[in-house]
């Protein structure tokens, strides 16, 4: 790989460029009206595989936002990997809460980025990561350097859940055929202690509606005497954790995976520091389940967290109403062995269940996913340990994630073949967030990281 290696070294800094004018296009795909930007995007990834040197390149049509779909084949005898991505991002709000423009891109540097990072909306979830690896994909078809054959699959709507891409793989499974699944879309320790993720929570999230009055009613003359929604809404979604932060729906906890102590023990071996943690966060205490650490809270253990809370009037000024109505958005991560669909309807259940005579309820499931765990002994995970020990110097720690990305176990069931996972973003770099973020060494790391990962998963299976 040292020709591919080369190419990358001369060419980065036109890398780096192209990733920018993609962080331009908004593709917000929660957002109707930029259904445009997110085709826009398509259209700008499928043109990046031409040029990259892709067999051919197709966007395919869904009921929502496309999917690009690239292939170069080398030879039917060999591997084949699938990697995906997305080109889709979170909405920006708060907007105002940006220090820049989130889809003017800038480099800055910080102090976790001391080399410069560039600051844009899906700077690292997921365009930064997925333009890597059609760069890496480049370098080595510029270099001719590909060991195997390589398929692409980059979606726009995983930040909704990925509505559409379970029909498609369904229907195109021939197509997608392949022996492993490559995917950029998770975080690494640190720039010092590389990690691989072993593991993912799934996710239930649902939109909730508490109704009073059949209308906002002035709160001097009704208040004291009919239900404000808001103020059962609170109250409902407090009794929801009880004071040791444990969920309190009935058979929420059935079916969670218990690790042994000895698991438990290995995972509390990678590196945390929780003063650092709190500082980097701007908070001065934790609050999480009793009787699990940090790592363990965030990774192996189910939560629920309020994602957005509104009703009434939150305009400027004053207004005296009783509110009508209520909402919230609640999301619930997931552990093996639970069911994203059967935890959706046990809190259905139990939100109808909380609920005083004086208001009713609606629960509307938005989306969910599965949780997924990939085992450290195989061989697809071992090619990715050595790619890394390669280019960072050291082996990477095996971890579990705390994010969800639902197509993981769909992945594994249709198609039959293993995910990795190995990303390159860190925690800290405020996804979902203002003021999102992707270190150059990162982005620049995992170009070089790739193409050795393609040299030993094909030794790999030529040895077997």
């Amino acid at each position: 790989m040292e020709t591919t290696q080369k190419y990358i070294e001369a060419h980065k800094e036109r890398f780096l460029d192209e990733l920018i004018e993609l962080l331009k296009i908004p593709s917000v795909s929660a957002d109707p009206s930029h259904k445009s930007d997110v085709l826009h995007a398509a259209r700008s990834v499928k043109d990046h595989l031409i040029e990259a040197g892709v067999t051919s390149a197709k966007i395919f049509e869904t009921e929502g936002h496309p999917i690009v779909y690239g292939h170069y084949e080398l030879d039917p005898e060999l591997p084949t990997v699938l990697v995906y991505g997305h080109y889709d991002v979170q909405p920006p709000d708060p907007v105002e809460l940006w220090d820049s423009p989130p889809f003017e891109p800038q480099i800055r540097n910080t102090k976790i980025h001391p080399e410069g990072a560039v600051f844009a909306r899906g700077a690292c979830d997921d365009k930064g990561q997925l333009f890597m690896h059609i760069k890496a994909f480049e370098s080595m078809a510029r270099s001719r350097q590909i060991p195997c054959n390589i398929k692409f699959i980059f979606e726009g709507e995983e930040e909704v859940g990925s509505k559409n891409l379970e029909t498609f793989c369904r229907d195109k499974k021939v197509m997608l055929a392949s022996d492993v699944v490559l995917i950029s879309d998770t975080a690494i320790l640190s720039n010092e202690h590389p990690s691989i993720t072993t593991g993912l929570r799934g996710l239930s999230y649902v939109e909730v509606e508490v109704t009073g009055p059949d209308r906002d009613l002035h709160s001097g003359v009704y208040g004291g005497a009919v239900a404000n929604p808001i103020n059962v809404l609170a109250k409902m979604i407090a009794s929801l954790q009880d004071e040791n932060q444990r969920i309190t729906i009935p058979g929420f906890y059935d079916k969670v995976a218990d690790l042994s102590d000895e698991e438990r023990e290995a995972m509390n071996k990678a590196p945390y520091n929780e003063q650092k943690y709190m500082e980097e966060l701007g908070i001065k205490d934790l609050m999480g389940e009793a009787g699990y650490t940090t790592l363990e809270r965030t990774s192996i253990r189910p939560t629920l967290d309020v994602n957005g809370i509104w009703g009434g009037y939150t305009g400027e000024g004053a207004k005296t109403v009783l509110p009508s109505k209520a909402y919230a958005k609640i999301s619930m991560r997931l552990v093996p062995d639970q069911d994203s669909e059967e935890i959706t309807e046990l809190f259905t259940r139990h939100f109808q269940d909380i609920a005083p005579d004086s208001v009713k309820v609606k629960v509307t499931p938005h989306h969910g996913g599965e949780p997924a765990v990939t085992p450290t002994d195989s061989t697809e995970y071992q090619a990715a340990a050595k790619a890394m020990q390669e280019t960072f110097g050291k082996e990477p720690i095996p971890v579990r994630g705390g994010g969800s990305i639902p197509i993981v176990s769909l992945f594994e069931e249709v198609l039959g073949a293993k995910v990795v996972l190995m990303g390159f973003g860190l925690d800290s770099d405020d996804l979902h967030s203002p003021n999102e973020h992707y270190g150059l060494f990162n982005f620049y790391q995992g170009i070089r990281t790739i193409p050795f990962f393609y040299q030993y998963y094909a030794e790999a299976r030529q040895e077997k």
